[in-house]
């Protein structure tokens, strides 16, 4: 006899085996696992509603959710590289840092992130994600506002620490936003116009550095830095508290019917919208995924050269042979390379969503190996040369940034996606840790060590992304094959594949599910 719980009646409609798995990998495709927005979408799956609709409801949405995203993460950007603008203007001096300290500080605060990426993970799976992230804001603009009081090496290093670990919540948890409020088309230029503010905090930051270098009176210069920065990421997260929602089906901001609408949107990913039950079958899963591993492999090869372009930026400048002002003002072209690249490759994913990304990824790979070759080939002499290099090395952004839609679009189940991105961001970790010790304080004003590490971390990184489009590909095309209809699912079949994303199926249980090339 069938169930009179209309919810438990769709949710056992739906085999619970998969035959590429064994018993303890299957996805139970229960009611007990439904999304925490499954009620709006049932009410609303079988309604036809109107195209101009929906797009005033992605106004909408596009205007609350993505101006909160664009200044945290500015924000965060130039939080965690004030010691870089900071460096020039006595902050060794004033923390009696020597040798190798300075490059520590830079791998210090990425031990932190480390240590909460999983934690951190959970918490946002099972708490409210907007309070979490607006709270987790609020505490790290404190942390950093009390770094003018650290005068030795072990105080800035906690300092660090405990920065790192309150930031670590920042892109997993814009991960997770991406797919709770945004179609897999629509992801790649959202996503793009927040992470493009490490260009616009580059520039932003360059402009500030420029103006501390002339007060002439008061606290030490270096000081200024992190009291600007974490004055305005205290004002900002108590901002982000009162408007950033938690979910589209609890969002004060839309109406009942465009709640309704946000959640049947996203459903079409086939992969849910947010779910806050913990799967063990999907830690499992993750760990058996190969996408799990080329991703952290992508993220240490891209984060190994990341610290010449975040800490190290002001000292290598000022080694090439400019001024100290000009190692400030100077950053700000590469700031513009990073943001101009991250919006054009946003805007081409987009207008071509099928089978870009990958390639955009190996395009901005390409051009970073060719500023990082130029980096260890070209003669000391040859600054402007140099610079140049250095500046073509802002691609990176957009290659790293596309990897992390590669969690949003393409993976499915949200234990398994939070797992994911915990694993990529753990390979961020690894690579943030390593870089700073690729700067060898015996080496400078040279650091061939370090350009040649950049040279390899964006070489291995690029047969990376070759390696992950080769197996998405591969997959998608097995599962066309298994589909009559020229690799097209029938509707009913889509129905289907929608159906259990609505109940936290992973992308390898849903035979519905495409990877997004």
């Amino acid at each position: 006899m069938a169930s009179s719980d209309p919810e438990k009646t769709v949710a056992t409609d739906f085999p619970t085996h998969s035959p590429s798995l064994g018993p303890d990998d299957i996805s139970p495709a229960t009611a007990s696992h439904i999304d925490d927005n499954y009620e709006l979408y049932k009410n609303g799956k079988d309604v036809e509603f109107d195209p101009a609709e929906e797009k005033r409801v992605l106004r909408k949405i596009d205007f609350r959710i993505i101006p909160i995203l664009f200044v945290t993460y500015m924000l965060q950007y130039l939080d965690k590289n004030s010691i870089n603008f900071s460096s020039v203007y006595g902050l060794q001096k004033g923390t009696h840092l020597k040798g190798q300290d300075y490059s520590w500080l830079g791998s210090i605060f990425y031990f932190g992130y480390l240590f909460f990426q999983f934690p951190s993970g959970y918490l946002l799976q099972k708490l409210p994600i907007g309070k979490f992230l607006s709270y987790a804001t609020i505490a790290w603009g404190i942390i950093l506002i009390t770094t003018p009081a650290c005068h030795n090496f072990g105080g800035i290093a906690t300092n660090r620490f405990l920065l790192g670990a309150l930031e670590a919540t920042v892109n997993p948890g814009f991960v997770l936003l991406m797919s709770m409020w945004y179609t897999a088309a629509e992801q790649p230029l959202r996503l793009e116009i927040y992470y493009s503010t490490n260009g616009i905090a580059t520039m932003f930051g360059g402009l500030i550095g420029y103006a501390v270098g002339h007060i002439t009176s008061g606290l030490q210069k270096w000081m200024y830095v992190f009291i600007i920065f974490g004055s305005i990421s205290i004002a900002w997260g108590i901002i982000s508290l009162l408007v950033l929602p938690d979910l589209p089906s609890t969002a004060k901001f839309l109406t009942p019917e465009e709640r309704t609408i946000a959640v049947n949107r996203v459903s079409k990913n086939k992969q849910g919208v947010k779910n806050r039950h913990f799967q063990k079958y999907q830690a499992w899963q993750t760990a058996k995924d190969p996408k799990t591993w080329i991703l952290f492999i992508i993220a240490v090869g891209a984060q190994v050269p990341n610290s010449a372009l975040t800490s190290f930026t002001s000292i290598i400048i000022d080694s090439f042979g400019f001024s100290t002002l000009g190692s400030q003002y100077l950053q700000i072209p590469g700031g513009a390379v990073q943001f101009l690249a991250l919006i054009f490759g946003g805007w081409v994913c987009t207008r071509w969503p099928k089978n870009t990304r990958c390639a955009t990824m190996v395009f901005a790979n390409c051009v970073c190996i060719i500023g990082a070759g130029l980096l260890v080939g070209l003669p000391s002499h040859n600054k402007w040369g140099r610079l140049v290099a250095l500046w073509l090395c802002y691609f990176q952004g957009l290659g790293f940034s596309l990897s992390l839609t590669m969690v949003s679009s393409n993976v499915a189940g949200y234990t398994k996606k939070q797992l994911t991105g915990a694993v990529l961001f753990t390979g961020y970790c690894v690579g943030n840790i390593i870089g700073p010790q690729t700067f060898i304080a015996k080496e400078a004003p040279g650091y061939h060590s370090a350009y040649i590490a950049m040279l390899v971390g964006y070489s291995v990184k690029l047969l990376m992304v070759i390696v992950l489009y080769i197996y998405m590909y591969r997959v998608n095309k097995s599962r066309d094959a298994e589909h009559a209809s020229q690799g097209e699912l029938s509707e009913e079949e889509e129905r289907e594949a929608i159906e259990k994303g609505m109940l936290d199926q992973t992308e390898v249980d849903n035979k519905g599910f495409r990877y997004i090339l």
